[in-house]
């Protein structure tokens, strides 16, 4: 059995909110990091982590689902939710080496 088209529309929308939610708690956490506010940071980074695991949740089961044998109507609405997920990681990514970046620079700044 496969989802209906609107239960697909639903999980892709969840898919979407969840990542970039997950998107916008890392984009604040390199915000803070850049004042070096770095407990907030990882905060932040912690927050993205959460919603990027709702998001990742439902992908999983729809790959899992497919992998078992269920067909699933792939939507453009669908691949636009694959787009956000994989970017929210690598901005989430990027943002965790940031703030590391930001660590060390105000640690050589009290060097001098």
């Amino acid at each position: 059995m496969t989802e209906t088209t609107e239960e697909m529309q639903m999980l892709s929308f969840n898919i979407i909110l969840h990542a970039g939610n997950a998107r916008s708690f890392a984009m604040e956490a390199i915000m803070l990091a850049k004042e070096y506010k770095f407990s907030e940071a990882r905060e932040k980074i912690s927050e993205a982590g959460k919603e990027f695991n709702e998001a990742h949740h439902i992908q999983t089961k729809l790959l899992q689902e497919e992998a078992s044998g269920k067909q699933n109507q792939v939507s453009i609405i669908l691949v636009h939710a694959q787009d956000h997920l994989m970017t929210s990681m690598a901005v989430k990514d990027l943002a965790n080496e940031m703030i590391d970046m930001y660590i060390k620079m105000q640690q050589l700044e009290g060097e001098n």
